[in-house]
């Protein structure tokens, strides 16, 4: 359950800075990655979180994320067909990002389990229609790139 609350912080974060900065994902052009030190910073004062391990994992797939959003989103784009990743909403984007870094980056996590999380996630803080989505997204990135 600590990995699950993380994974949820990670979410919430992602979330929370996709608002006030621009990601590669968008069609701007412009690219400006938040500066992740002082933003966890402000983001931990805002939350009643104490236990270390569960701070821990969710920063490491938070700056995992973050850092590797430049391989992380065209792979989206690229997997989710007709789908541009600007326009998906940006709680099924961030949870579609932070798994897609796990089934690419994280061999300690067995998909299986990366894509169980994202979906649980995605019924608790999503649409309906989001679960089967952001599946079909994932399963296609874990048998197609997923811990080569």
């Amino acid at each position: 359950m600590k990995r699950r609350k993380a994974r949820e912080y990670a979410l919430q974060f992602l979330y929370r800075i996709d608002f006030v900065n621009i990601s590669p994902g968008n069609n701007t052009g412009a690219k400006r990655l938040p500066n992740i030190k002082n933003n966890l910073e402000i983001f931990w004062a805002d939350t009643a979180e104490k236990d270390s391990d569960t701070k821990a994992f969710a920063e490491d797939i938070i700056s995992g994320t973050i850092k590797k959003l430049k391989e992380i989103d065209p792979l989206i784009q690229k997997t989710a067909q007709k789908w541009n990743i600007s326009r998906m909403a940006s709680i099924d984007r961030n949870i579609l990002r932070f798994a897609t870094y796990e089934l690419l980056f994280r061999k300690d996590i067995p998909a299986a389990v990366t894509i169980n999380e994202a979906l649980e996630i995605a019924k608790k803080y999503s649409t309906l229609e989001s679960a089967p989505f952001i599946n079909g997204i994932l399963d296609k990135i874990a048998k197609e790139h997923a811990k080569k």
